[in-house]
């Protein structure tokens, strides 16, 4: 199935704030609050991501990491990993939209993204 544009999935401790302005422009965001998934294990929120084929955005590298090596060896897919250092919501808002801009969601499948 050919997917042109990433849908995102941010985790919680990413700011619903990059959500809000990603969502300005037009592109399709989901947060832990909208998706009724705070509190949940890293796991649990990878598979939301993975149910639902969306890009996850997190600021965890350490676990997620371990899980996208953990899916790689088992054969599993997901629909993209962008790993975000601790920035101020507009500055992350501003790389994700490079990143969006460019990537189809297709190109993110089984990948991880630093910025």
């Amino acid at each position: 199935m050919n997917r042109l544009f990433i849908e995102l999935y941010l985790d919680e401790d990413v700011s619903a704030l990059v959500a809000d302005m990603v969502r300005a422009r037009g592109f399709t965001v989901t947060t832990t609050q909208d998706a009724k998934q705070i509190g949940q294990s890293d796991v649990a929120q990878l598979g939301y991501a993975v149910k639902h084929r969306r890009t996850l955005l997190t600021h965890n590298r350490v676990d997620f990491e371990v899980l996208a090596n953990e899916f790689f060896s088992s054969g599993k897919k997901h629909f993209g990993l962008i790993i975000a250092v601790r920035r101020s919501a507009a500055e992350i808002a501003k790389r994700l939209f490079v990143v969006l801009n460019k990537v189809t969601a297709d190109e993110m499948e089984n990948q991880i993204l630093y910025f």
